[in-house]
């Protein structure tokens, strides 16, 4: 089968929809597929200058971008031609209320050809500049129509998202695929340098996302402060690459030692090393989808600490697996991090149960789901 692949961003560009889109396309080329990835050249900071190469067998395909609306908003129409002219046999799009959500279906339609698309849960617009809440107006009573119409079918990452998606298409088209992680996460990693790299010994409390408004890596920083008050035989690791975040992350940490920015992590065994040093993970997030870490963070044996947005809930049970705490409620998310590092028993209890829970999770899993809807 050749399926061609949209997306605004591709690797070496990190964040959780081109995780998605690597994970499934490198996954469908070892069953002997031939998969073709379109996006802009823009990796969220800069041009990137290479616009054709294979990465682990997938051709990448980068349009130079004509127009950005926002961080995450390109218009990049180079892939228009490629659609036109070349034979696929499957269009997937990733990420709703964009112009290539519609172009991309009304070119797969005219030819005949399935268009899948995946939306990875894009409809909260707090956060959003200007320059994109406008052209979203537009886009929500008007060019959704017109794009859902055109899918074969609508994959939804949660099941929050249906009852907005009903508003412009029939829940007939839906179908709640979850987003994966990779068996890697389970396995105990031998030789953990991670604690020994940040230059801590002791407890140790992680937030790992792009440093986004959205992600609320200050509301981290508050806690930490909040906890370091009281005690100080812990520590609070920052993982993640910029996006706008971190020299106010930076100016919120101080002269605090405690308190550890790291920067970006590539690599999954170092990943898993991360997680496995960590006693907790908390994800502030003032909005989220179904969040690849907090598979990863699950499947690491870690209790999580997460606010009750979008998705989250659906696979997080107060006291069960986890502890939901409102956006920006530091006191009580303070006081939920410090119950499970004080009751280790809780903390092993709630990180086997989590374990167990994403076993059905994992990419290979996922990734057969998801070529069903090819098939079908």
């Amino acid at each position: 089968m050749r399926i061609a692949m949209i997306g605004t961003f591709y690797a070496p560009t990190i964040g959780g929809v081109e995780k998605v889109m690597q994970e499934l396309a490198e996954r469908y080329v070892k069953q002997g597929h031939e998969l073709h990835v379109f996006c802009s050249d823009s990796d969220k900071h800069q041009r990137l200058e290479r616009k054709h190469e294979v990465i682990n067998g997938v051709h990448v395909h980068r349009s130079r971008y004509w127009l950005k609306l926002s961080l995450n908003t390109y218009i990049f129409p180079g892939y228009l031609w490629d659609l036109l002219w070349q034979r696929y046999d499957v269009v997937h799009t990733h990420v709703s209320q964009k112009d290539f959500v519609l172009f991309a279906g009304v070119i797969a339609f005219l030819k005949g050809k399935k268009h899948i698309h995946t939306t990875h849960c894009p409809w909260t617009d707090k956060f959003r500049p200007l320059s994109v809440r406008i052209p979203l107006f537009f886009t929500k009573h008007f060019f959704n129509y017109i794009s859902y119409f055109l899918c074969t079918r609508i994959i939804a990452i949660t099941p929050w998202e249906i009852p907005t998606l009903k508003k412009w298409t029939s829940e007939k088209k839906i179908i709640v695929i979850p987003n994966g992680m990779d068996k890697l996460f389970f396995i105990p990693v031998v030789k953990n340098t991670f604690k020994k790299k940040v230059g801590i010994k002791g407890k140790m409390v992680l937030f790992f996302g792009r440093l986004h408004p959205t992600k609320a890596p200050d509301k981290f920083v508050e806690m930490a402060h909040a906890i370091l008050k009281e005690r100080k035989d812990v520590d609070f690791v920052i993982v993640g690459p910029d996006e706008g975040e971190m020299d106010k992350v930076r100016t919120l940490i101080g002269n605090e030692k405690k308190i550890h920015l790291y920067g970006a992590l590539l690599g999954k065994e170092n990943i898993a090393a991360m997680y496995q040093s960590a006693q907790v993970y908390v994800l502030p997030s003032y909005r989220e989808g179904l969040p690849l870490t907090l598979f990863e963070a699950m499947a690491s044996g870690l209790p999580i600490v997460a606010t009750p947005c979008n998705g989250v809930p659906y696979e997080i049970e107060e006291n069960v697996n986890g502890f939901l705490v409102p956006y920006g409620e530091i006191d009580l998310l303070k006081k939920r991090v410090l119950t499970l590092l004080d009751d280790p028993l809780l903390a092993k209890k709630i990180g086997e149960t989590n374990k167990r829970k994403v076993k059905d999770f994992t990419w290979d899993a996922i990734a057969g789901r998801t070529f069903a809807m090819y098939e079908k």
